[in-house]
């Protein structure tokens, strides 16, 4: 019995509901055309501020897809550093950080060049430098060679693993991919934001590595997503909106491997989470700006290194709660320190105690006044 799409002939022959499609992606390409133009009459810099929390937020959340956590500010960091973005508190990235920020940036700054074989083992190289995923030697650079049996997504405990999808096996991916490579780059009838819908679907059916499957898949999405805005200038993430969506997006990916070869379902979910990914961008917009208003308003005021790498830091999303102690982490300080900076910013009306209380004292940004904070 057949059980997966690639397991039928002529699988890649994908049909869907045209009805159904185009009408979604009318909305997504026309929501993709207004946020161009909002972020296009912003100036460079805040335009510069937008890409890097967007591309910060993409890198994060890909990886927080696989269950691996990434430091914010290395993340950052390393992108800023590519991108000749000057930021305050710059911090040394460590190599896996490094790794998954180069794949990203190659497919979203150079998405006109061509996605080869070779380019595809570049990234897979730079996603596990040392050659080992966890406690697990794999495959570098080159397709995965099942030699401890084939390519299973599993969940739940030892021994009572389920199956939720069986890759094909590894003697069909050279094949398998060469067709998929020569589609991506030479089959010019579908729509790039449809293309890309189908491009993820049909990279991670085929689970060509070892492991980083998840990641290179959302990179090549991301890479035909920038050739649909044909702009290296990143404004919403597709990998954090599919985060929140997590359950939905393997519960459809699990039900369309396990389907046909209409797959109205899978392209019907990707462009909504498209548009939701789009819709979200207001939050980004918004921090962006408030935080132009911000050193606006208080381009005069004299602060300290200390007080305006936190301050920076509380812009650009401060995770947990702001406490003299904290703050003597980040700065290398004392909490005497720490308590005179923190006081200093709440004589100049920039800091406030937060009103929640409880077993130590908190502190937050004030409001500026008119702003959207």
């Amino acid at each position: 019995m057949k059980t997966y799409i690639h397991e039928k002939d002529d699988w890649t022959y994908f049909t869907w509901n045209n009805q159904e499609v185009m009408m979604l992606l009318g909305k997504a390409r026309n929501l993709q055309g207004k946020l161009l133009g909002k972020m296009e009459s912003l100036g460079f810099d805040l335009q510069n501020e937008a890409v890097l929390n967007t591309l910060t937020l993409d890198v994060l959340k890909s990886s927080e897809i696989e269950g691996e956590y990434l430091e914010k500010e290395q993340v950052r960091s390393s992108i800023a550093k590519r991108l000749g973005i000057d930021i305050a508190g710059a911090v040394e990235s460590e190599r896996n950080v490094e790794g998954i920020v180069e794949m990203m940036l190659d497919a979203t700054q150079r998405y006109q060049l061509p996605l080869t074989k070779d380019r595809l083992f570049g990234w897979h190289a730079s996603l596990f430098p040392t050659g080992w995923s966890n406690l697990y030697k794999i495959t570098v650079a080159d397709w995965r060679k099942d030699a401890t049996g084939p390519m299973q997504v599993v969940s739940g405990p030892m021994g009572k693993e389920k199956v939720h999808y069986q890759a094909p096996n590894s003697e069909r991916i050279e094949s398998e991919m060469q067709k998929f490579l020569h589609w991506f780059e030479f089959e010019n009838r579908t729509d790039l934001v449809l293309k890309a819908a189908i491009a993820h679907l049909w990279f991670v059916t085929i689970h060509p590595f070892d492991d980083g499957n998840g990641r290179i898949t959302r990179a090549i999405t991301d890479m035909l997503l920038a050739r649909s805005d044909n702009s290296i200038r990143r404004f919403y993430s597709m990998s954090a909106q599919i985060r929140i969506e997590r359950k939905q997006y393997y519960e459809i990916l699990e039900n369309t491997q396990k389907g046909s070869s209409d797959i109205t379902g899978w392209i019907v979910w990707f462009l909504k989470c498209l548009i939701n990914a789009i819709d979200s961008t207001e939050e980004t917009l918004s921090r962006v700006l408030f935080k132009a208003e911000f050193w606006n308003l208080h381009s005069t005021t004299i602060l300290n290194e200390r007080q305006q790498k936190t301050i920076n830091k509380l812009l650009d999303g401060f995770d947990g709660k702001l406490t003299t102690s904290k703050w003597g982490k980040i700065n290398k300080c004392s909490q005497d320190t720490a308590l005179r900076d923190i006081q200093d910013l709440i004589n100049k009306n920039i800091l406030q105690k937060e009103a929640s209380g409880g077993r130590s004292t908190n502190y937050e940004l004030k409001q500026i006044p008119g702003g959207n904070n």
